[in-house]
C-alpha cells in the first residue's frame, strides 16, 4: 500500500516521500528580484521534502505582482537561484521551479509604470500592496496575437534559464488567476479569437506553453498547477468540473511529471469537486494541495484519490514537515505576520524537532 512515506517516481526523477512542498511567495528575493543567500538557507532547511516547489518566479521583467518576489529572466537571477538549488541538492533534495506569469494582477507601480496585460479588459475587484502603499488594480492590456507569441517565448527562455540554475524541473503556473488561468477561465476571458470562446480555445495558450517548455527540458521534468475552483484574484468559471475534465484529458497526450490540482478556493466561494475528474481523467501522478492534514493526505494516497500531497503554511513553520509526521509530533504554528516581510524572522528561525 502507497502512503505518505512510499516513494514516488515522478517523471525523471524519483522522489523519498509524497510529501510536496508547494509553491510559496515570500517576497524575500534580493535587489532586481535576484535570490540570494537567506533563500537558499530556507529552501535547503525544507529539503527533507519528497519535492520541493519553489515559489511562484517571474518568467520576464515588468511582472511583478508582489514586492521582491524573484525572477529568471536575467543572469544574475540564474546565478542566485543556482545557489539555491545547489544548497538544496547538497541535503539530497529535490526542487522544481514554478514559472509564472501575472497577467492583469501586477500593477504598474511596481512594474516602472508598465500596464499590465491579461486575455481581456477586465480589471481584478480590491486593492494590490505596492510600494506607495494600498492600490486599485488597474484594467489590464488585451493582449493581442503578436503579444501572446511574445508571452509564449517568455516561458522557453524561462524554461532554459531554470534549467541553467540547475532545477530538476519547472511548473507551469496554471492556477490562481494569473495569466494562463485568466485565459483559461470564462469569468476573465472574454476574447472573440482563437484564445477565446469555447474551452478548446482558452486552453490554447496554456497548451502552447506547456509545447515549448517540454521541447526545452523534456515532458517528464514538466508539472502543471490548475485550480479551476479558486476565486483569488476574482477568478470564476462557470463550469470548473468539465474544465478540469477538459484539461486532465488533453494532458494525457503529454507525459508530464505530475498535475498539481488545488482542491478547492481560498474564499468558499465555489464549491465541488475536482480532484476526481482529475483523477479520473488524467493517467499520470496526481498532486492535490489546499488544507491537508497528514492523515486525511495517508488516507487518500492510500485510497489512490491522487498520488502526493502539496503542503503549503506547514511548511512555512516546520522545515522538517516530514519528519515530524512520521513522529506524530506537534507542529509549530505560522505567523502570517511575517509571511511577506524582509528578513529572516518567519523565514528561516522555525525551530526544527532537534
Amino acid at each position: 500500500m502507497n502512503t505518505l512515506f512510499s516513494p514516488l517516481k515522478l517523471g525523471s526523477i524519483t522522489l523519498n516521500n509524497r510529501i510536496i512542498m508547494a509553491p510559496l511567495t515570500r517576497s524575500r528575493a534580493e535587489e532586481n528580484h535576484i535570490p540570494g543567500s537567506l533563500m537558499a538557507e530556507h529552501y535547503a532547511q525544507r529539503a527533507s521534502a519528497g519535492l520541493i516547489i519553489a515559489e511562484a518566479t517571474m518568467i520576464m521583467e515588468n511582472n511583478s505582482a508582489f514586492i521582491n518576489e524573484p525572477g529568471i529572466y536575467s543572469q544574475a537571477q540564474v546565478d542566485g537561484w543556482k545557489k539555491v538549488t545547489d544548497a538544496v541538492h547538497k541535503k539530497n533534495g529535490k526542487i522544481f521551479l514554478q514559472i509564472w506569469h501575472g497577467g492583469r494582477a501586477t500593477h504598474p507601480s511596481l512594474n516602472n509604470g508598465v500596464q499590465p496585460v491579461a486575455p481581456s479588459a477586465i480589471a481584478i475587484d480590491g486593492q494590490i500592496h505596492t510600494q506607495e502603499g494600498m492600490q486599485d488594480y488597474v484594467v489590464p492590456h488585451e493582449l493581442s496575437l503578436d503579444e501572446i507569441s511574445g508571452i509564449i517565448d517568455g516561458f522557453k527562455i524561462a524554461t532554459e534559464n531554470a534549467m541553467q540554475a540547475g532545477f530538476d524541473g519547472v511548473e507551469v503556473h496554471g492556477a490562481n488567476g494569473y495569466l494562463l488561468d485568466q485565459f483559461l477561465r470564462d469569468g476573465a476571458n472574454k476574447r472573440q479569437d482563437i484564445y477565446g470562446g469555447p474551452i478548446e480555445n482558452r486552453a490554447r495558450l496554456l497548451f502552447e506553453v506547456l509545447d515549448e517548455v517540454c521541447k526545452v527540458c523534456g515532458s517528464d521534468k514538466v508539472g502543471l498547477r490548475i485550480s479551476p475552483l479558486n476565486s483569488f484574484n476574482s477568478m470564476v468559471d462557470s463550469d470548473p468540473v468539465n474544465l478540469t475534465t477538459y484539461l486532465a484529458n488533453q494532458l494525457n497526450d503529454y507525459n508530464l511529471a505530475y498535475l498539481h490540482v488545488m482542491r478547492s478556493d481560498f474564499f468558499q466561494q465555489q464549491s465541488g469537486d475536482i480532484v476526481t475528474p482529475a483523477r479520473q481523467n488524467y493517467n499520470g501522478v496526481v498532486i492535490s494541495n489546499m488544507g491537508y492534514s497528514a492523515e486525511e493526505a495517508g488516507t487518500g494516497i492510500a485510497e489512490d484519490q491522487f498520488d502526493a500531497v502539496a503542503f503549503g503554511v506547514p511548511f512555512l513553520a516546520n522545515p522538517d514537515l516530514p519528519e515530524r509526521f512520521k513522529a506524530n509530533a506537534a507542529l509549530n504554528e505560522a505567523d502570517p505576520d511575517t509571511f511577506y516581510t524582509p528578513g529572516s524572522k518567519g523565514y528561516t528561525d522555525y525551530p526544527t524537532m532537534k
